[in-house]
């Protein structure tokens, strides 16, 4: 893996043709979402696409997605859900009006994959930047690679998860 390790920004305006995300943890607790999270448990308030939780990722999609490349998400979760998850399925309308396709798997339907061990974004199937997370679910030092073995191992593996993963317009929560 490399020691230089792109911003979520450099691999997004690097990319030509697709972006993929694959998320297959049930609780994340990423400092960044904290105030969010809490608003949404105390009353279920979720923040607006124009609010400051939002404003440089939706820009951030917008201009990619404007350059007419393709971006998809795809999360792998436990069922029933975590409360976590109810969370990021309660903000994801925000994620497709920017211009993500967004797809569920329940992780009993991913039993056969071969997956990467972490949570990763593919940029044009040739640069895989690796989210890796501790367990209770802090963000630690993310990785970087363009290693063709990796790069393909994460393409098929989003690939096998998109097929079988539910539209999040027609997932529903347990």
């Amino acid at each position: 893996m490399s020691q230089t390790v792109p911003s979520f920004a450099e691999l997004l305006d690097s990319a030509r043709h697709s972006a993929v995300h694959l998320e297959m943890r049930d609780v994340y607790a990423v400092e960044e979402e904290k105030t969010a999270v809490d608003a949404w448990r105390r009353d279920g308030t979720v923040p607006a696409a124009d609010s400051e939780f939002w404003r440089e990722w939706v820009e951030l999609v917008t201009r990619t997605v404007k350059r007419g490349v393709t971006m998809r998400r795809a999360r792998i979760v436990s069922e029933p859900v975590s409360e976590y998850i109810r969370f990021e399925h309660a903000i994801t309308p925000v994620n497709v009006a920017a211009g993500e396709q967004v797809r569920w798997l329940p992780r009993a339907h991913a039993c056969g994959l071969a997956l990467p061990g972490s949570d990763f974004w593919l940029i044009d199937e040739k640069a895989v930047g690796f989210n890796v997370f501790s367990g209770d679910g802090q963000a630690t030092d993310p990785q970087y690679t363009e290693d063709t073995s990796v790069a393909r191992l994460c393409a098929q593996a989003f690939a096998a998860v998109w097929e079988r993963a539910v539209p999040h317009d027609q997932y529903q929560l347990t």
